[in-house]
């Protein structure tokens, strides 16, 4: 599949101009999280479908995978600066079942293709995007969700949640680089 950056939203101008205009603060991080967002897609140019599901690294991952699991974890700490931890749900709780779907956020399945997985994040972005851009205040916080992973009792600000969600997908970008590079050689920079 080509890489397009008019579908992919590629350049860190292209996710900004979806949302309405932010400035400052909500500025400078929305432009932070365009730019690894570029560099996630950016890995994944000129990809098939198949190469995109492909694991040839040690790891389980691949970069379809990281894409969806990357979409899936922006948009459940969107609706956490929205609506608090209850739309994230008790972690603490969760079945065979529900792991089971949380790691199939890592493969590509059957049926699932890199054209669509590209434009469920560049949907997920945009309205991440529109939230911060219009949210009344940064530093609402809200209780996290319980999970083994988060300390009890701890609150997150939406700019605490737009930080991880900043570092989540720079770190994510770094893995697809080396899958896209063990690959076929290609590489995000240098």
């Amino acid at each position: 599949m080509p890489f397009d950056e008019t579908t992919t939203g590629a350049p860190a101008t292209h996710d900004q101009a979806a949302a309405p205009a932010a400035t400052g603060e909500r500025a400078d991080l929305l432009e932070t999280l365009a730019k690894h967002r570029h560099f996630l897609r950016f890995t994944t140019r000129d990809l098939t479908d198949e190469q995109a599901g492909l694991r040839p690294t040690a790891s389980e991952l691949c970069i379809g995978g990281l894409i969806k699991h990357v979409t899936a974890v922006e948009r459940s700490w969107a609706e956490f600066i929205v609506d608090g931890p209850s739309a994230m749900g008790d972690f603490t709780a969760m079945t065979e079942a529900d792991w089971a779907r949380r790691e199939a956020e890592f493969r590509m399945l059957p049926g699932d293709t890199l054209a669509g997985v590209l434009a469920d994040y560049a949907e997920t972005a945009r309205r991440t995007d529109e939230l911060i851009a219009a949210l009344p205040d940064l530093g609402a916080a809200h209780p996290l969700p319980k999970a083994p992973w988060f300390e009890a009792d701890a609150r997150w600000s939406a700019r605490r949640v737009l930080m991880h969600v900043i570092a989540e997908t720079a770190q994510h970008a770094g893995h697809a680089d080396i899958i896209r590079e063990s690959l076929d050689g290609a590489k995000s920079m240098g």
